[in-house]
């Protein structure tokens, strides 16, 4: 109840300030929440692998040696393979949410986005003088032209 009532003055006197600081913090704090929120879908995903490999081995385990099924293939107990395999990928997938993420997250793509933006500024800046020099050229041009026009001025 006290929390509800602090929160709700919070916003009433930020509605009647005249600092107004609020929207950056808000768009910071919304890119937060949606790094965050794909984040727990990953480790959820992840979790959800590893929960249907377990259950995935014990089905195969019971499948080949308890039931023989399985037996006829041409490799001699091809489960453990089969389970080797899953774990193989299992652990790229390991790999990928916690190694990957560090090395190539937010912050990395941040920094690319950054460098990017940095490139693209500078070639627009280089363009910009390209542009500028051609003007800067036709206008001497212009002027040369008309100093050298070979008609006398009109005397009226």
């Amino acid at each position: 109840m006290n929390f509800q009532y602090f929160y709700n003055s919070l916003k009433v006197v930020s509605m009647f300030s005249k600092n107004k600081k609020t929207e950056g913090l808000d768009h910071e704090q919304r890119l937060q929440y949606e790094y965050a929120r794909k984040r727990i879908v990953q480790k959820k995903r992840l979790m959800q692998h590893f929960i249907i490999f377990l259950a995935g081995s014990v089905l195969l385990i019971i499948i080949n040696p308890v039931l023989g099924i399985g037996d006829e293939f041409f490799i001699k107990d091809w489960f453990i393979w089969a389970i080797l395999i899953w774990a193989f990928l299992f652990l790229i997938h390991l790999f990928n949410v916690f190694m990957m993420n560090k090395f190539m997250g937010k912050e990395w793509e941040d920094r690319q986005l950054e460098r990017l933006k940095a490139k693209q500024s500078e070639r627009i800046a280089e363009l910009q003088k390209e542009i500028d020099g051609d003007l800067l050229k036709q206008q001497q041009a212009l002027k040369k032209n008309e100093n050298l026009n070979p008609l006398p001025p009109e005397n009226e």
